[in-house]
């Protein structure tokens, strides 16, 4: 099991904190978003780890070097068109090789079983990779996840309108008594998803989306478990995410 973090965008809702660094070196409780994740992913067992490099790229690469520090080789790879989710673990192809990976944007933060749990829930079952999900977000602003009655991923909804939503209910897709599934952005997969990655086109929105692809590759038959985040599951989105994680501390 490898593991690919992608940590390119500068993060602009942060304003000045990110005119040096990118977004995942922002410090939460004392150490950069980034080692949290690094740290969860080698208590899981994973410890090769491909992070996805763009902005301020240097400001990683020289903070972790070789991974040796945190029990993990790391190697890196520059993203350098920002153009979308759906390109960006490109660089990360040739590390992984024909090993499964977990997949995880450089600003999410979660308890560190989580990575476990994924790993065991793909183990569990036969399964071409998993999916996160979390209750209680607005999905209009990430995701909306359908799942079947073994909770494998049937749709995915990038940014739903209202619209989209009542239509789902109307359709009996959404239920007022269950959850409505957000995407956490943790994923893990096969690397069989590249070929599926690699026939993206660009969205409405001008981007090439990860989610196209993974809708792709369910249609094409990969069955893709989903795993509910337990306890803290959090998008280190803007500068009062990460005041409020501090008082948490």
């Amino acid at each position: 099991m490898k593991a690919v973090i992608l940590a390119a965008g500068k993060g602009t809702r942060m304003r000045e904190l990110t005119n040096e660094l990118p977004k995942p070196m922002l410090r939460v409780q004392g150490r950069p978003i980034l080692e949290h994740i690094v740290a969860g992913l080698v208590g899981a067992g994973v410890h090769e780890i491909f992070m996805v490099t763009g902005f301020r790229a240097e400001v990683i690469e020289r903070h972790f070097a070789d991974g040796a520090k945190w029990g993990a080789r790391i190697a890196f790879g520059r993203q350098i068109v920002l153009d979308g989710t759906g390109k960006a673990a490109e660089p990360a192809k040739d590390f992984i090789g024909s090993s499964p990976f977990l997949l995880t944007y450089g600003d999410i933060l979660v308890r560190p079983e989580t990575y476990a749990r994924m790993i065991q829930r793909f183990r569990g079952g036969d399964l071409s990779g998993v999916i996160t999900v979390t209750r209680g977000e607005d999905v209009t602003k990430g995701g909306v996840n359908l799942f079947d009655k073994e909770f494998c991923l049937t749709r995915l909804i990038e940014k739903p309108s209202q619209a989209q939503i009542e239509q789902l209910r109307q359709e009996g897709w959404l239920r007022d008594d269950d959850p409505v599934w957000y995407n956490a952005g943790i994923y893990l997969f096969t690397p069989s998803l590249f070929g599926f990655i690699a026939k993206l086109e660009k969205s409405p929105r001008g981007e090439y989306e990860l989610t196209d692809a993974v809708s792709a590759w369910v249609a094409a038959g990969h069955r893709l478990g989903g795993l509910e985040i337990e306890g803290r599951w959090v998008d280190v989105r803007d500068p009062e995410v990460l005041a409020r994680l501090e008082r948490e501390s």
